[in-house]
């Protein structure tokens, strides 16, 4: 199968129009600050390169499960019923302050460590986890993407299609994030600059994470 074919296959019957529309959506919400790019810019600055490509593959697998949920009708379950949503939403709040802490408590971390000792797994669960409880990722799923179906057409095949269009432009932004932030750990020599570095990251995801408490408190 060529990419044209693969292209074709990942719209699931969505019209073009709908779809330029969606990627720039997408794009968009990707590359506003959020809990996703600020955890693995502490991870790839303080861990470096290869723990936080596996981190960017365990939040593609958490994108990608709540897409398929969303499609199938479990994120609007969720959205529904106020004790599930309130539950995934102080979860993932807590999560990233602990997450925060961790990334300041760990400060004097390097790329050495995690290349050496430190196993890849834990990163991988850490993303994954990130987006399961991340509710800013349901609420995408549920409120922005059924504007981008065509009506009349196999709803839960543009719904999948879609959505699997959504985590390979996120993963995409991911892992230049992780690129750019571990390159800026090489050019910073002096172990007290990477500390505060990681510091400042770790008070964002923590300001990150107090954001996503109000902006889903509605």
């Amino acid at each position: 199968m060529d990419l044209a074919s693969l292209f074709a296959a990942l719209q699931g019957g969505v019209e073009t129009g709908a779809l330029t529309g969606f990627v720039v959506a997408s794009v968009v919400m990707e590359i506003t600050p959020g809990p996703n790019m600020a955890y693995l810019a502490i991870l790839a600055l303080g861990d470096g390169r290869r723990a936080g490509y596996a981190a960017v593959l365990g939040v593609a697998l958490g994108l990608l499960i709540a897409g398929l949920a969303a499609s199938l009708g479990l994120g609007a379950a969720i959205a529904s019923s106020p004790l599930a949503w309130q539950t995934l939403r102080w979860g993932g709040v807590l999560y990233l302050l602990w997450l925060a802490w961790d990334g300041w408590r760990d400060g004097r971390g390097t790329v050495e460590h995690a290349a050496r000792g430190s196993s890849l797994g834990r990163f991988f669960r850490r993303g994954l986890i990130v987006n399961l409880l991340n509710p800013k990722a349901f609420a995408f799923y549920i409120a922005v993407l059924p504007g981008f179906i065509v009506p009349g057409a196999n709803i839960t095949r543009q719904a999948v299609g879609l959505s699997l269009i959504y985590v390979a432009i996120a993963t995409i932004i991911h892992a230049a994030i992780v690129t750019g932030a571990a390159a800026s750990h090489r050019a910073l020599r002096d172990p007290a600059r990477q500390r505060r570095i990681r510091r400042v990251l770790s008070v964002l995801l923590a300001f990150v994470a107090l954001w996503l408490a109000v902006r889903t408190a509605g």
